[in-house]
C-alpha cells in the first residue's frame, strides 16, 4: 500500500478548520443563554481534565505515587499556591513515595 502523508495531514487540517469554523459561521447571533454560557465557558477545563489525569497515574513508576502526587497538587493548588509551586511539591512527593516504596 502506498500512502501519501501530505493527504492525510490535509485531510486532518480541513476538519480541524471545519470543527472551529462552523459554530462561529453557523451561529450570527450573540448567545444569551446562560446555561449555553456556561457549558462552553467549562468544555474546555473539562477537556483538559480529561486528557490530564490518566496521563498523571500512569506517569510515574506506580499508581500510589501518582495519587498521593496528585493529592498533594490538588491541597497546594486549592490553597492558591503559584503553579511552579504545586508543580515542585507533587514531584517532591512523587520523588519521596517512590524513594519509600523502593525500601519496602
Amino acid at each position: 500500500m502506498n500512502h501519501n502523508v501530505y493527504i492525510y495531514i490535509l485531510v486532518m487540517a480541513g476538519v480541524t478548520y471545519l470543527i472551529r469554523m462552523l459554530p462561529l459561521a453557523l451561529s450570527k447571533k450573540e448567545i444569551t443563554s446562560p446555561f449555553i454560557k456556561s457549558f462552553l465557558y467549562y468544555v474546555p477545563y473539562a477537556c483538559l481534565a480529561a486528557m490530564t489525569f490518566p496521563a498523571i497515574l500512569s506517569a510515574t513508576a506506580s499508581t500510589v505515587s501518582a495519587a498521593v502526587g496528585f493529592a498533594v497538587a490538588l491541597i497546594a493548588a486549592y490553597k492558591e499556591k503559584s503553579l511552579l509551586t504545586v508543580a515542585l511539591m507533587a514531584c517532591t512527593a512523587v520523588f519521596i513515595v517512590e524513594r519509600i516504596m523502593e525500601i519496602i
